[in-house]
């Protein structure tokens, strides 16, 4: 991919880096812990596909991902105290069908947490509503504080279990997943300050719905993916105001000879 993009909004400008773009956000001086930032990302085909979903219960990226986007994802995971996935995560990985992306491994990004005050890793909260996903190895290796988030009619029984086993589980939600509102006001009161989520279309949405989402990243490829069944960015019922985001920046990506373009969009949100 091109080690450059070109800025349209707000303003059109000459050609930069990809490196450093999303640093220069600065999101982790935002948030506060009354008020923590919460920020997601998602990458998408033209005709709104996230992922392709295998019966089998895989998730497809192929012809979604680049280095330019990766490279991006790094740097808003670089910025993060605490990332949000959730269960389905964890099975995939434990079943190699998606990468582990759980830590920070550049070398460039590691010595910028230093520099800017971050720990090493960011804690890791795991969002489910079944409780039935397995730990991944790298979390206590990496010695990330871990954090599960249910629902109060979460099974007692699991909750009961993950607790025998030391893990900290939060109640954050009045039925069985967590919520957006009340997973962010605990994580809060914890002192975390800048939240990214790693999670799919139900966090974003009860992120969005509960007004606690600030900012979103999109990448969106110049590419018709196709393919059913699939996952979209939102799933749930309309959002109504909820849903209106505010275009802050868009940078022009062209790719390579072989491959599409892409923009790189960064929008804020209601709250």
């Amino acid at each position: 991919m091109s080690a450059t993009v070109t800025p349209l909004y707000p303003q059109p400008g000459t050609a930069r880096p990809v490196r450093g773009l999303y640093l220069d956000e600065r999101l982790h001086e935002l948030g506060n812990g009354a008020a923590p930032l919460v920020y997601a990302s998602f990458v998408s085909s033209l005709d709104g596909r996230i992922a392709l979903v295998d019966p089998a219960g895989g998730n497809a990226l192929e012809g979604l991902t680049s280095a330019n986007d990766f490279r991006l994802f790094q740097e808003l995971q670089a910025q993060a105290d605490c990332m949000i996935t959730h269960g389905g995560y964890l099975r995939a990985l434990e079943q190699q069908r998606l990468g582990n992306v759980l830590q920070i491994n550049a070398e460039d990004l590691l010595d910028w947490r230093e520099q800017n005050g971050l720990p090493p890793q960011p804690a890791i909260v795991v969002a489910s509503g079944t409780l039935d996903f397995p730990l991944h190895a790298s979390i206590a290796k990496h010695r990330q504080p871990l954090y599960i988030a249910t629902g109060r009619r979460a099974d007692s029984m699991r909750v009961k279990a993950w607790r025998e086993q030391g893990c900290e589980v939060m109640i954050a939600g009045e039925d069985k997943l967590a919520e957006g509102a009340a997973l962010v006001h605990a994580l809060g009161e914890l002192g975390y300050q800048s939240l990214y989520l790693l999670a799919g279309p139900k966090m974003l949405e009860t992120m969005l719905r509960d007004r606690q989402l600030a900012r979103l990243f999109l990448t969106l490829k110049h590419r018709l993916l196709g393919g059913t069944p699939f996952h979209s960015l939102i799933e749930g019922p309309q959002l109504g105001d909820s849903g209106t985001l505010a275009l802050r920046n868009l940078y022009y990506d062209p790719g390579e000879a072989t491959d599409s373009g892409q923009w790189f969009s960064q929008f804020e949100c209601p709250r």
